[in-house]
């Protein structure tokens, strides 16, 4: 699946069969349902449910949550904004599904 059509798949109720616990947190966090999305985020015990992770916790604005995930997940917090980074972990997410 790619970015667009990951992104039409947000006009469902629900997130497309095959998509990883992180890349369904992205899907619920689209969906505006962000505890949802956390949710997701704690059950992918690696790299990418880490970044999903900061990414969620960055969205909520709790920097010192947010920094321990990237850090788990192996990066820092980045300078873009939240949009592009939602883009650019979709993006490696369903590159390497």
């Amino acid at each position: 699946m790619d970015l667009t059509r990951f992104a039409k798949s947000l006009e469902a109720d629900v997130p497309p069969d095959g998509l990883s616990a992180a890349a369904q947190a992205l899907w619920w966090d689209a969906k505006g349902r962000w505890d949802r999305a956390h949710q997701c985020a704690q059950t992918q015990n690696d790299t990418h449910g880490a970044w999903v992770h900061a990414y969620l916790h960055r969205k909520e604005g709790d920097e010192a949550n947010a920094g321990y995930w990237y850090r788990r997940a192996g990066s820092s917090a980045p300078a873009t904004s939240l949009d592009e980074e939602w883009q650019q972990i979709a993006r490696a997410l369903l590159e390497s599904a």
